[in-house]
């Protein structure tokens, strides 16, 4: 698996989603838990940016529809979401969030 700097971990504020971009592939960080998550950023539901929704127990909510996505899965919880969105492996190295997106979770 290869590793990309995706942000600083100081930037990371605690259930708060970032968006970033890989490659062109739209990601959410999320800080959450003591742990960083990276997820697709584009809801499978509504082709919406879900970096502008909230977090809550380990997931994030699509600020359109209310579908939730688990953060370590990408599994929707309920309607109107019925696909998971990808997730991505985060590695911490330092201050540098590093995210993979070669191989899809």
């Amino acid at each position: 698996m290869s590793y990309v700097r995706a942000a600083a971990l100081s930037e990371l504020e605690e259930d708060t989603p970032k968006r970033v971009e890989i490659a062109g592939t739209p990601i959410s960080l999320v800080r959450t838990e003591g742990e960083v998550f990276a997820i697709n950023d584009i809801c499978s539901h509504a082709n919406v940016s879900l970096s502008e929704g909230e977090v809550e127990d380990c997931a994030i909510e699509c600020w359109l529809h209310g579908s939730s996505f688990d953060l370590r899965t990408g599994k929707p919880s309920g309607l109107p979401a019925t696909r998971p969105v990808p997730v991505y492996p985060v590695k911490i190295e330092g201050d540098d969030v590093l995210v993979s997106i070669t191989q899809e979770s």
